[in-house]
C-alpha cells in the first residue's frame, strides 16, 4: 500500500519560512518522480514544484520561483519543499505526489498524500 505523508506545515507570518516534508513507503521510491501541489479555498488544485527521480531535475511554478526550492533523499524515501519569502497568497494545503516520470508528475499523478495546512498570516 503506498503512503505519502506530509509534515511540516504550520501557521508562519508573511516574509517568513516553513519545510514541508514528504515520507514516502510501499512504492520503489527512487523509481518515482515526486511533486508538491497546493489547493488555496475555492481555488483548483494546482502544481507548485516537480523534481526527477534522480533529483536531477527541478520545475516550479512561476508563483514560487526564486522562494521555494525541493529536494529528495532516495536513501531515505524522503523528500522536501523549502518555503521561503512566503506570501499570503502560499496559504492552501500543501498535497505531496508521486508519479512515474517527470513530465507526467506534474499532470497526473498516480498517488496523493493527505495534505498539510499552511497558513500565512500578516
Amino acid at each position: 500500500q503506498v503512503q505519502l505523508v506530509e509534515s511540516g506545515g504550520g501557521l508562519v507570518q508573511v516574509g517568513g519560512s516553513l519545510r514541508l516534508s514528504c515520507a514516502a513507503s510501499g512504492l520503489p521510491f527512487g523509481n518515482y518522480a515526486m511533486a508538491w501541489f497546493r489547493q488555496a479555498p475555492g481555488k483548483d488544485r494546482e502544481f507548485v514544484a516537480g523534481i526527477s527521480r534522480g533529483g536531477t531535475r527541478t520545475d516550479y511554478a512561476d508563483s514560487v520561483k526564486g522562494r521555494f526550492t525541493m529536494t529528495r533523499d532516495n536513501a531515505k524515501n524522503t523528500m522536501s519543499l523549502q518555503m521561503n519569502y512566503l506570501k499570503l497568497e502560499d496559504t492552501a494545503v500543501y498535497y505531496c505526489a508521486a508519479g512515474q516520470t517527470f513530465a507526467v508528475v506534474s499532470r497526473s499523478p498516480g498517488y496523493w498524500g493527505q495534505g498539510t495546512q499552511v497558513t500565512v498570516s500578516s
